[in-house]
This record gives C-alpha cells, structure tokens and sequence, in this order.
C-alpha cells in the first residue's frame, strides 16, 4: 500500500469512529427522551 493511500484509510477510519460515537450519542438521547415522555422516570 502506498503511504499516501494509508494515511488516507487512517483518516477515513478516524472519521468513521467519530460518526459512529455520534450516531451511538444521538441514539441514547432518543431513548432518553422517549423515557421522559412516557413519564417512567
């Protein structure tokens, strides 16, 4: 692989993580929410 293609993947991984763990925030603030709706808290 060439050094240009692995930094590439090394950013794009560090992108996917940082999209997953505001995916994965963005859910539990859902279910926060509904929760707190449903008046269970």
């Amino acid at each position: 692989m060439k050094p240009a293609m692995a930094k590439q993947l090394k950013t794009l991984e560090k992108e996917n993580a940082r999209l997953k763990k505001m995916v994965a925030e963005q859910a539990l603030d859902m279910e926060i929410l509904k929760e707190a709706a449903k008046g269970n808290w």
